[in-house]
């Protein structure tokens, strides 16, 4: 069995949120770092992703921001970082994020964070990788999609989606028990991405 060893971490970048989710966001920067795991995130200085990247800085881990040429330039991209990656489109941002993970944790956020969420466990469902992907439910934040996807499936669209694309779990300590129990999944096809 594998180690995970990179985690591609996706969450809000909005600041103005409940401190539960500030909170979550800056402890899985921290344990990830302790954990020896690198950080692979959108980049951003802004929200619950750069609580997330400065904690993992704060606790010497390595992080890898992937942020499109377009918000780089408006100033968004975070300084700090171990490695700065500087996509052509949100699209290769996806791509790239996801060649250079082992697995996904879904902290909470809006729209972008959903997009993102749905496109790789979209990809997992179509064979294109087989990395674990994880929702942090912290307080709650992700049930009305669980019930969403549970709804889904009640309908006849989709097979059983969890655990079998994607896990739910309930916090930052349950993820990590998680990522240790886990073995890494294989690299995207590239070829079809």
């Amino acid at each position: 069995m594998e180690p995970i060893s990179r985690v591609c971490v996706y969450c809000g970048s909005a600041g103005a949120v409940d401190a539960r989710y500030r909170e979550a966001a800056r402890e899985l920067g921290q344990r990830l770092a302790e954990a020896g795991i690198e950080l692979v995130f959108g980049g951003g200085r802004i929200g619950l992703m750069g609580i997330l990247a400065d904690a993992a800085l704060a606790a010497r881990g390595r992080v890898v921001g992937i942020i499109p040429g377009r918000l780089r330039d408006a100033e968004l991209a975070h300084p700090g970082v171990s490695e700065l990656v500087i996509a052509g489109s949100m699209h290769d941002r996806k791509r790239l994020m996801a060649e250079r993970a082992d697995a996904f944790a879904v902290l909470p956020g809006g729209i972008g964070t959903l997009d993102e969420m749905f496109e790789i466990v979209t990809w997992r469902q179509l064979g294109l990788h087989d990395k674990p992907v994880f929702v942090v439910d912290v307080d709650g934040y992700w049930q009305t999609l669980r019930r969403l996807l549970d709804h889904l499936v009640a309908q006849g669209f989709a097979a059983s989606l969890a655990p079998r694309l994607l896990e739910f779990v309930p916090d930052v300590g349950a993820l990590m028990t998680a990522l240790t129990q886990t073995e890494a999944g294989g690299l995207p096809r590239s070829d079809l991405l």
